[in-house]
């Protein structure tokens, strides 16, 4: 893959730039606990992913997406049995997802200094989920200033990527799309003619998991240490 051309980097945010995922799964074993009564966790667990499915094209993404989700099903799964105590246990389970703590992965914030200093590229953070929440989460993080612009939408499909692009006066084969998800940040983005970099998270969500494929305009990589010799202009890499 070749990134001459390239002339706007957008970085995916949760588990590309810090750990979200993690937090998410956390919360869903205290959820099974709580409702242990009424199932085994994974029977709890395949009826919240079957609410979570059914709820978003009305809700999208989130922790307060998810929060509803996890209270819809709790009274579902109990039959109407759930207590409003565990009710309030299970909201305070979801809202603490709203004060994880975005700490960078090893690497971001180094990776993110050395690509501004090259001063060639526009930087946006363009990910999914409600705005507020995200927001939050980038501010936590510290890495707020790195960025030109933050973009955060209900949904990365291939219209929201030509958005992202008409929004920067480039065309798709001059973006750059930098995530975890092969289905949100990889897919989509090849299939427009962009490029993009996978950079794989220890764990993935059950909704974001696909069939990946190669392509010439991706490059995989361990660790987002590794990008900044890839966009490192042609014949000045180390």
């Amino acid at each position: 893959m070749t990134t001459e051309q390239t002339k706007l980097v957008a970085f995916d945010a949760d588990d590309t730039l810090w750990d979200c995922q993690s937090h998410f799964e956390a919360v869903e074993r205290d959820y099974c606990a709580l409702l242990a009564p009424y199932g085994d966790a994974a029977h709890i667990s395949a009826e919240l992913f079957k609410t979570e499915t059914a709820n978003m094209p009305e809700l999208g993404y989130g922790s307060k997406a998810f929060t509803l989700s996890l209270v819809e099903n709790a009274v579902k799964v109990s039959k109407g049995r759930v207590s409003a105590h565990t009710l309030l246990q299970i909201q305070e389970l979801g809202r603490s997802l709203l004060r994880l703590p975005a700490t960078p992965l090893e690497g971001v914030e180094e990776a993110l200094k050395a690509i501004r200093a090259m001063a060639r590229y526009k930087m946006v953070v363009f990910t999914k989920g409600e705005i507020l929440d995200q927001e939050n989460k980038l501010l936590r993080s510290g890495l707020w200033d790195y960025f030109d612009r933050v973009e955060v939408v209900a949904d990365k499909t291939p219209r929201q990527y030509r958005e992202l692009c008409a929004m920067f006066g480039i065309g798709i084969s001059e973006l750059l799309m930098v995530g975890n998800s092969f289905k949100s940040d990889i897919e989509p983005v090849v299939s427009l003619g962009g490029m993009a970099v996978h950079i794989p998270f220890k764990v993935t969500w059950a909704h974001e998991q696909t069939e990946e494929f190669d392509h010439s305009n991706i490059a995989r990589i361990d660790s987002i240490s590794e990008l900044p010799a890839l966009l490192m202009p042609h014949g000045r890499r180390a």
